[in-house]
């Protein structure tokens, strides 16, 4: 039975979560605020196979939370809960390190089959040798040929979301390994920065796109030799970037 936290300050809505998330065989736990959250899973340690945290919560906030969480090296999946579905709010929330996010008002059953879809693949890379999952789920799977991928020294695993670079390991987010996969499947090409909102992060919508930008100068820390001088993730001044494996050498 999968242990769900759900962090919503929101009586009514929380309260409904826990019944049908039990009703749906999930064992589930509710508290109000982001203080507890933490307490919970980092200072208490308790164990948890996924957590729907809402964004908007009296004292810190669940972009705070999941960013502790992170930082603490705590990866538990988690769906993040945002009002209207800003985009702003969605990229801050990727930024932060959540997994996958839902606009308020939401469906039940669109939040049931997202927290489903977080807890398969989260299954799926604890698997001993990442097993061959049912093929009857609806989750995309990594291609065999970018569960791990190397260029110049560094190996990116997209299975255990982690980038190896000089005897360093970094621990990358699902979103910023989604975006470095989406960049790579394109190497050599260039990717607009509307694409990267659509097909990586499914925004939709007009939104401020230098958020694209800060997830760019992360990715160069982790991959370039010197970030400030780029040779494999290059801006395409006006449009978007490149990625380039291989390139000339000066």
């Amino acid at each position: 039975m999968s242990r769900v936290l759900v962090v919503e300050d929101e009586a009514h809505i929380a309260q409904g979560l826990r019944f049908n998330l039990e009703a749906e065989g999930y064992s589930a736990e509710v508290v109000g605020d982001g203080e507890s959250a933490t307490d919970r899973l980092l200072k208490k340690k308790e164990i948890f196979d996924a957590v729907v945290l809402d964004i908007m919560l009296p004292g810190k906030d669940g972009f705070a939370v999941v960013a502790e969480l992170r930082a603490a090296h705590n990866y538990v999946p988690v769906l993040m809960l945002t009002a209207r579905g800003r985009p702003q709010d969605v990229l801050r929330g990727f930024a932060s390190g959540a997994d996958d996010y839902l606009p308020k008002p939401f469906d039940l059953s669109i939040l049931l089959a997202r927290l489903q879809g977080l807890l398969r693949r989260s299954a799926w890379l604890r698997a001993p040798h990442h097993s061959q999952p049912d093929a009857s789920r609806s989750e995309p799977r990594i291609p065999e040929e970018f569960e791990t991928y190397s260029f110049e020294g560094k190996v990116i695993d997209f299975a255990k979301l982690e980038l190896r670079a000089h005897d360093t390991v970094i621990q990358l987010t699902l979103m910023e390994s989604e975006l470095l996969r989406h960049l790579i499947s394109n190497d050599g090409r260039v990717v607009s920065r509307k694409q990267i909102l659509e097909e990586v992060w499914g925004l939709h919508e007009d939104t401020d796109t230098r958020a694209i930008d800060n997830f760019v100068v992360r990715l160069r820390r982790y991959i370039e030799d010197d970030p400030a001088e780029p040779r494999h993730l290059l801006t395409v001044r006006g449009v978007g970037y490149r990625f380039i494996a291989h390139p000339a050498k000066k």
